[in-house]
């Protein structure tokens, strides 16, 4: 027997065990403990805040419902974001809001990042982003994936992942020129 004290549950590891057991007061501190970022990643892909509101809603039943299936290789919120992320990429396809990119709706010309860019007028300029770019700019340049990631994400060849990305943040350059002309 050992005289060590016995290893305190990290804060992580209790609320796993407590939403595990059913206990409702675990799973609405793990839902308010994640809800803000995992709303932030979800609007940033689909642009609009009720659609995101239904997708977090979505991913929280799907994290519940396969919380046992968790296998502790990353953290707990890693795990959650990509569960929000495809919830989210499944209300992109299900409301059909992939758009091709027009040229001549968009026919502002290229410039360089102005001075003072606000995250405000970026987040906007995101936001009118055609869904499929939105959807890639913020998966890759946001979230962090890979192009293969996002590629398999979304059904979608590696190389028009990274097409998309160019042609976003093409458009990106001329949203923000026009915001600040």
């Amino acid at each position: 027997m050992s005289d060590s004290p016995p290893r305190l549950l990290s804060e992580e590891q209790h609320l796993l065990a407590g939403c595990l057991a059913q206990d409702r007061q675990a799973q609405f501190r793990l839902y308010q403990q994640y809800k803000t970022a995992m709303f932030s990643s979800a609007l940033r892909i689909l642009g609009d805040r009720a659609l995101a509101q239904d997708a977090l809603q979505e991913a929280f039943v799907d994290v519940f419902q396969g919380l046992s299936g968790f296998r502790q290789q990353s953290t707990l919120g890693a795990w959650i974001k990509i569960i929000v992320v495809r919830r989210a990429l499944l209300t992109l396809r299900r409301e059909q809001r992939m758009e091709v990119y027009d040229q001549e709706r968009h026919p502002e010309p290229l410039v360089a990042w102005h001075d003072n860019l606000t995250g405000e007028a970026l987040d906007k300029a995101i936001g009118e982003l055609p869904a499929g770019y939105r959807a890639v700019f913020c998966l890759v340049e946001v979230e962090g994936y890979g192009h293969g990631e996002v590629a398999e994400m979304l059904g979608i060849a590696e190389g028009t992942s990274k097409s998309q990305l160019y042609h976003a943040k093409r458009l990106l350059q001329r949203k923000l020129q026009y915001l600040y002309q």
